[in-house]
Protein backbone atom coordinates (compact mmCIF):
# COMPACT_ATOMS: atom_id res chain seq x y z
CA UNK A 1 0.00 0.00 0.00
CA UNK A 2 1.38 3.17 -0.73
CA UNK A 3 1.98 5.98 1.27
CA UNK A 4 0.50 9.39 -0.29
CA UNK A 5 1.06 12.95 1.98
CA UNK A 6 -0.94 15.56 0.74
CA UNK A 7 -0.01 18.89 1.42
CA UNK A 8 -2.53 21.35 2.32
CA UNK A 9 -6.29 20.97 3.76
CA UNK A 10 -7.58 23.34 1.61
CA UNK A 11 -10.42 22.53 -0.97
CA UNK A 12 -8.09 20.93 -3.40
CA UNK A 13 -6.33 18.92 -0.52
CA UNK A 14 -9.63 17.57 0.68
CA UNK A 15 -11.12 16.61 -2.71
CA UNK A 16 -7.68 14.99 -3.89
CA UNK A 17 -8.11 13.13 -0.39
CA UNK A 18 -11.90 12.61 -0.31
CA UNK A 19 -11.61 11.43 -4.20
CA UNK A 20 -8.50 8.89 -3.57
CA UNK A 21 -10.35 7.09 -0.04
CA UNK A 22 -13.40 6.79 -2.70
CA UNK A 23 -11.53 5.74 -6.33
CA UNK A 24 -8.06 3.35 -3.98
CA UNK A 25 -9.22 2.58 -0.82
CA UNK A 26 -7.19 -0.36 -1.12
CA UNK A 27 -4.38 0.82 -2.75
CA UNK A 28 -3.21 3.86 -0.64
CA UNK A 29 -2.84 5.35 2.71
CA UNK A 30 -3.62 9.12 2.22
CA UNK A 31 -2.12 11.61 4.71
CA UNK A 32 -3.07 15.33 5.12
CA UNK A 33 -1.00 18.08 6.43
CA UNK A 34 -2.02 21.60 7.27
CA UNK A 35 0.65 24.20 8.64
CA UNK A 36 -2.51 26.49 10.20
CA UNK A 37 -4.71 25.11 13.43
CA UNK A 38 -7.61 23.71 11.22
CA UNK A 39 -9.25 22.88 7.91
CA UNK A 40 -10.64 25.59 5.05
CA UNK A 41 -7.14 27.26 3.46
CA UNK A 42 -8.80 30.17 1.94
CA UNK A 43 -12.35 28.92 2.44
CA UNK A 44 -11.84 29.69 5.60
CA UNK A 45 -14.51 30.53 8.40
CA UNK A 46 -13.55 32.15 11.23
CA UNK A 47 -15.53 32.02 14.76
CA UNK A 48 -16.41 34.58 17.28
CA UNK A 49 -14.14 33.58 20.57
CA UNK A 50 -16.66 33.94 23.07
CA UNK A 51 -19.50 32.67 20.59
CA UNK A 52 -18.61 29.80 18.37
CA UNK A 53 -22.04 30.04 16.92
CA UNK A 54 -21.17 33.48 15.53
CA UNK A 55 -19.00 32.75 12.58
CA UNK A 56 -17.43 34.70 9.64
CA UNK A 57 -16.23 33.58 6.18
CA UNK A 58 -12.84 35.29 5.99
CA UNK A 59 -12.06 33.85 2.23
CA UNK A 60 -14.33 32.79 -0.36
CA UNK A 61 -18.07 34.67 -0.41
CA UNK A 62 -20.03 31.83 -1.97
CA UNK A 63 -19.96 29.93 -4.82
CA UNK A 64 -20.83 30.69 -8.66
CA UNK A 65 -22.04 28.26 -10.94
CA UNK A 66 -21.72 28.67 -14.58
CA UNK A 67 -23.89 26.42 -17.08
CA UNK A 68 -20.81 24.53 -17.97
CA UNK A 69 -19.13 23.46 -14.81
CA UNK A 70 -22.84 22.83 -13.60
CA UNK A 71 -22.78 20.08 -15.78
CA UNK A 72 -19.71 18.69 -15.40
CA UNK A 73 -19.06 18.72 -11.72
CA UNK A 74 -23.00 17.98 -11.52
CA UNK A 75 -21.90 15.04 -8.75
CA UNK A 76 -19.97 17.32 -6.67
CA UNK A 77 -23.06 19.99 -6.71
CA UNK A 78 -25.60 17.22 -6.07
CA UNK A 79 -23.83 16.30 -3.31
CA UNK A 80 -23.09 19.37 -1.89
CA UNK A 81 -27.00 20.37 -2.14
CA UNK A 82 -28.32 17.07 -0.93
CA UNK A 83 -26.03 17.26 2.15
CA UNK A 84 -27.32 20.78 3.09
CA UNK A 85 -24.20 22.13 2.81
CA UNK A 86 -24.88 24.41 0.42
CA UNK A 87 -28.24 26.15 -0.69
CA UNK A 88 -28.44 28.94 -3.71
CA UNK A 89 -27.96 32.41 -2.22
CA UNK A 90 -31.45 34.21 -1.86
CA UNK A 91 -30.58 37.19 -0.42
CA UNK A 92 -29.46 40.62 -1.95
CA UNK A 93 -25.82 41.19 -3.12
CA UNK A 94 -25.80 44.48 -4.52
CA UNK A 95 -23.48 45.34 -6.86
CA UNK A 96 -23.17 41.76 -8.10
CA UNK A 97 -22.26 41.09 -11.81
CA UNK A 98 -24.40 38.56 -13.39
CA UNK A 99 -23.32 35.99 -15.26
CA UNK A 100 -25.53 34.36 -18.36
CA UNK A 101 -27.20 31.32 -16.99
CA UNK A 102 -24.96 31.04 -13.73
CA UNK A 103 -26.73 31.13 -10.20
CA UNK A 104 -24.82 31.28 -7.10
CA UNK A 105 -24.58 28.78 -3.82
CA UNK A 106 -24.04 29.67 -0.26
CA UNK A 107 -23.10 27.35 2.96
CA UNK A 108 -25.27 27.56 5.95
CA UNK A 109 -22.63 26.90 8.32
CA UNK A 110 -19.81 28.77 6.58
CA UNK A 111 -17.50 27.78 3.67
CA UNK A 112 -14.86 26.20 5.46
CA UNK A 113 -17.73 23.57 6.00
CA UNK A 114 -17.27 22.51 2.25
CA UNK A 115 -14.00 21.09 2.94
CA UNK A 116 -14.65 19.83 6.21
CA UNK A 117 -17.32 17.73 4.58
CA UNK A 118 -14.88 16.34 2.26
CA UNK A 119 -11.94 15.60 4.47
CA UNK A 120 -14.81 13.90 6.98
CA UNK A 121 -15.93 11.86 3.67
CA UNK A 122 -12.02 10.92 3.20
CA UNK A 123 -12.64 8.97 6.57
CA UNK A 124 -9.58 6.54 6.94
CA UNK A 125 -7.16 9.37 5.88
CA UNK A 126 -5.03 11.06 8.97
CA UNK A 127 -5.52 14.63 8.81
CA UNK A 128 -2.58 17.01 10.70
CA UNK A 129 -2.67 20.74 11.72
CA UNK A 130 0.02 22.91 12.85
CA UNK A 131 2.64 20.59 10.17
CA UNK A 132 4.93 22.92 8.41
CA UNK A 133 6.26 21.21 5.27
CA UNK A 134 9.79 22.90 5.34
CA UNK A 135 12.28 20.18 3.30
CA UNK A 136 11.54 17.53 0.83
CA UNK A 137 14.23 14.88 0.32
CA UNK A 138 14.69 12.04 -1.62
CA UNK A 139 16.20 9.01 0.12
CA UNK A 140 16.00 5.35 -0.82
CA UNK A 141 13.22 5.75 -3.26
CA UNK A 142 11.26 7.50 -1.01
CA UNK A 143 10.64 11.33 -0.51
CA UNK A 144 11.36 12.11 3.39
CA UNK A 145 9.08 15.14 4.20
CA UNK A 146 10.88 17.69 6.97
CA UNK A 147 7.96 19.77 8.93
CA UNK A 148 9.44 22.49 10.93
CA UNK A 149 8.77 20.66 14.13
CA UNK A 150 8.79 16.98 15.04
CA UNK A 151 10.79 14.23 12.60
CA UNK A 152 10.61 13.55 8.80
CA UNK A 153 7.90 11.21 7.81
CA UNK A 154 8.74 9.06 4.59
CA UNK A 155 6.16 8.66 1.81
CA UNK A 156 5.99 7.17 -1.41
CA UNK A 157 3.61 9.78 -3.17
CA UNK A 158 3.78 13.75 -2.31
CA UNK A 159 0.75 16.16 -3.62
CA UNK A 160 1.51 19.80 -2.99
CA UNK A 161 -1.31 22.00 -3.02
CA UNK A 162 -0.17 25.22 -1.21
CA UNK A 163 0.38 28.18 -3.29
CA UNK A 164 3.09 28.06 -6.00
CA UNK A 165 5.39 30.56 -4.15
CA UNK A 166 5.25 28.88 -0.77
CA UNK A 167 6.14 25.65 -2.75
CA UNK A 168 8.70 27.66 -4.64
CA UNK A 169 10.27 28.33 -1.10
CA UNK A 170 10.68 24.52 -0.17
CA UNK A 171 14.35 23.41 0.85
CA UNK A 172 16.24 20.13 0.36
CA UNK A 173 16.50 18.26 -2.91
CA UNK A 174 13.28 19.47 -4.26
CA UNK A 175 15.01 22.62 -5.03
CA UNK A 176 17.44 20.77 -7.85
CA UNK A 177 14.80 17.90 -8.67
CA UNK A 178 12.62 21.00 -10.53
CA UNK A 179 13.50 21.16 -13.63
CA UNK A 180 14.95 24.78 -14.84
CA UNK A 181 11.81 25.11 -17.21
CA UNK A 182 9.22 23.99 -15.07
CA UNK A 183 10.77 26.36 -12.35
CA UNK A 184 10.51 28.94 -15.31
CA UNK A 185 6.80 28.15 -15.55
CA UNK A 186 5.89 28.11 -12.33
CA UNK A 187 7.76 31.33 -11.53
CA UNK A 188 5.12 32.87 -13.80
CA UNK A 189 2.20 32.30 -11.54
CA UNK A 190 1.16 35.43 -9.65
CA UNK A 191 -1.61 36.24 -7.22
CA UNK A 192 -3.35 38.86 -5.74
CA UNK A 193 -3.29 40.10 -2.04
CA UNK A 194 -5.72 41.68 0.02
CA UNK A 195 -7.03 42.20 3.58
CA UNK A 196 -10.42 40.86 5.51
CA UNK A 197 -11.82 41.70 9.11
CA UNK A 198 -14.42 39.98 10.47
CA UNK A 199 -16.43 41.77 13.22
CA UNK A 200 -18.78 39.96 15.60
CA UNK A 201 -21.23 41.29 17.34
CA UNK A 202 -23.19 40.26 20.75
CA UNK A 203 -26.64 38.99 20.26
CA UNK A 204 -28.87 41.63 20.06
CA UNK A 205 -27.22 43.75 17.77
CA UNK A 206 -28.62 45.64 14.53
CA UNK A 207 -26.59 46.11 11.51
CA UNK A 208 -29.58 48.20 9.40
CA UNK A 209 -28.54 47.86 6.35
CA UNK A 210 -30.71 47.38 3.28
CA UNK A 211 -28.83 44.11 1.97
CA UNK A 212 -26.85 41.35 3.08
CA UNK A 213 -23.43 42.10 0.81
CA UNK A 214 -22.52 44.94 -1.55
CA UNK A 215 -19.61 45.08 -3.40
CA UNK A 216 -18.18 48.82 -3.33
CA UNK A 217 -16.44 50.55 -6.38
CA UNK A 218 -15.98 53.87 -5.09
CA UNK A 219 -13.43 53.15 -1.61
CA UNK A 220 -9.53 53.22 -2.26
CA UNK A 221 -9.42 50.80 0.44
CA UNK A 222 -13.02 48.80 0.71
CA UNK A 223 -14.05 46.41 -2.08
CA UNK A 224 -16.69 44.23 -0.44
CA UNK A 225 -18.97 44.37 2.86
CA UNK A 226 -20.78 40.96 3.74
CA UNK A 227 -23.59 40.76 6.90
CA UNK A 228 -22.56 37.29 6.92
CA UNK A 229 -25.53 35.64 8.82
CA UNK A 230 -28.04 37.48 6.47
CA UNK A 231 -26.16 36.16 3.11
CA UNK A 232 -26.51 33.04 4.79
CA UNK A 233 -30.23 33.67 5.80
CA UNK A 234 -29.12 32.37 9.29
CA UNK A 235 -30.09 35.41 11.35
CA UNK A 236 -31.43 33.68 14.70
CA UNK A 237 -31.99 34.71 18.27
CA UNK A 238 -29.33 34.65 20.85
CA UNK A 239 -26.60 34.82 18.09
CA UNK A 240 -24.72 38.07 17.16
CA UNK A 241 -24.85 39.43 13.30
CA UNK A 242 -21.15 38.98 12.14
CA UNK A 243 -19.87 41.56 9.46
CA UNK A 244 -16.65 40.53 6.90
CA UNK A 245 -14.75 43.51 4.75
CA UNK A 246 -12.74 42.36 1.89
CA UNK A 247 -9.94 45.36 0.91
CA UNK A 248 -9.30 45.92 -2.93
CA UNK A 249 -6.14 44.26 -4.23
CA UNK A 250 -4.69 47.69 -4.51
CA UNK A 251 -4.75 48.55 -0.94
CA UNK A 252 -3.67 44.73 -0.39
CA UNK A 253 -0.60 45.32 -2.18
CA UNK A 254 0.34 48.60 -0.91
CA UNK A 255 -0.42 47.06 3.14
CA UNK A 256 1.19 44.07 2.37
CA UNK A 257 4.10 43.55 4.10
CA UNK A 258 2.73 45.80 7.49
CA UNK A 259 1.84 44.12 10.56
CA UNK A 260 -1.88 43.56 10.89
CA UNK A 261 -2.08 45.23 13.88
CA UNK A 262 -1.32 48.94 11.73
CA UNK A 263 -3.45 47.69 9.05
CA UNK A 264 -6.72 46.96 11.52
CA UNK A 265 -7.88 50.47 12.25
CA UNK A 266 -7.09 51.54 8.13
CA UNK A 267 -9.14 49.39 7.01
CA UNK A 268 -11.67 50.59 9.79
CA UNK A 269 -11.45 54.70 9.27
CA UNK A 270 -12.79 53.54 6.01
CA UNK A 271 -15.29 51.49 6.89
CA UNK A 272 -16.06 54.44 9.43
CA UNK A 273 -16.65 56.62 5.78
CA UNK A 274 -19.29 53.94 4.37
CA UNK A 275 -21.18 52.76 7.19
CA UNK A 276 -21.00 55.69 9.86
CA UNK A 277 -23.57 54.09 12.14
CA UNK A 278 -22.02 51.09 12.37
CA UNK A 279 -22.07 49.27 15.90
CA UNK A 280 -19.45 48.45 18.27
CA UNK A 281 -17.94 44.94 17.52
CA UNK A 282 -16.91 43.19 20.43
CA UNK A 283 -14.10 40.97 18.81
CA UNK A 284 -12.49 42.10 15.34
CA UNK A 285 -10.28 39.41 13.23
CA UNK A 286 -7.79 40.52 10.58
CA UNK A 287 -6.39 38.06 8.01
CA UNK A 288 -3.67 38.86 5.61
CA UNK A 289 -4.63 37.06 2.32
CA UNK A 290 -0.80 37.31 0.72
CA UNK A 291 -1.94 34.86 -1.77
CA UNK A 292 -5.86 35.74 -2.91
CA UNK A 293 -6.45 34.41 -6.11
CA UNK A 294 -4.83 33.63 -9.00
CA UNK A 295 -4.50 36.07 -11.37
CA UNK A 296 -1.70 34.37 -13.56
CA UNK A 297 -2.12 30.54 -13.93
CA UNK A 298 0.56 28.00 -15.37
CA UNK A 299 0.52 28.05 -19.00
CA UNK A 300 -2.16 26.12 -20.48
CA UNK A 301 -4.11 25.66 -17.00
CA UNK A 302 -3.13 21.56 -17.14
CA UNK A 303 -4.64 21.31 -13.59
CA UNK A 304 -1.50 19.70 -12.14
CA UNK A 305 2.48 19.10 -12.79
CA UNK A 306 4.45 16.48 -12.37
CA UNK A 307 7.77 17.46 -10.71
CA UNK A 308 9.15 13.57 -10.00
CA UNK A 309 7.90 10.35 -11.58
CA UNK A 310 10.05 7.76 -9.46
CA UNK A 311 8.56 8.25 -6.54
CA UNK A 312 5.74 10.66 -7.60
CA UNK A 313 5.76 14.30 -6.51
CA UNK A 314 3.59 16.30 -7.87
CA UNK A 315 1.79 19.26 -7.65
CA UNK A 316 -2.00 21.47 -8.14
CA UNK A 317 -4.64 23.80 -6.95
CA UNK A 318 -5.59 26.70 -8.89
CA UNK A 319 -2.30 27.99 -9.75
CA UNK A 320 -3.03 25.30 -12.22
CA UNK A 321 -6.95 26.39 -13.40
CA UNK A 322 -8.21 29.17 -11.83
CA UNK A 323 -9.75 31.32 -8.42
CA UNK A 324 -13.16 28.99 -7.86
CA UNK A 325 -14.93 26.19 -7.05
CA UNK A 326 -14.94 24.42 -9.93
CA UNK A 327 -10.90 25.56 -10.55
CA UNK A 328 -9.84 23.15 -7.46
CA UNK A 329 -12.50 20.89 -8.29
CA UNK A 330 -11.18 20.32 -11.51
CA UNK A 331 -7.26 20.26 -10.52
CA UNK A 332 -8.17 17.64 -7.42
CA UNK A 333 -9.58 15.81 -10.67
CA UNK A 334 -6.59 15.87 -12.69
CA UNK A 335 -4.48 14.94 -9.88
CA UNK A 336 -6.48 11.79 -8.94
CA UNK A 337 -6.57 10.78 -12.70
CA UNK A 338 -2.76 11.35 -12.73
CA UNK A 339 -1.82 9.17 -9.52
CA UNK A 340 -4.36 6.51 -10.80
CA UNK A 341 -2.41 6.08 -13.91
CA UNK A 342 1.02 5.40 -11.72
CA UNK A 343 -0.50 3.00 -9.45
Amino acid sequence: MSRVLIVGAGLTGSLCAYLLRKELPSKLQVVIWDKARGAGGRMSTSRCPSDPNCTVDLGAQYITVTPYYAQKHKRFYEELLAQGICKPLGAVVEGMVAKDGAYNLVTPQGVSSIVKHYLKQSAGADVFYERQVTQINLRDGKWEVCRKSGSPEPFDVVVLTMPVPQMLQLQGDIVNLIKPSQRQQLETISYSSRYALGLFYEAGTEVDVPWASKYITNSPCIRFISIDDKKRNLESPGVGPSLVVHTSVPFGIEHLEQEKEVVQPLILKHLETILPNLPQPMYIKCQKWRYSQVTEAFPGCPGQLTLYSEPLLFCGGDGFTHSNFDGCTESALQIVKTLASHL
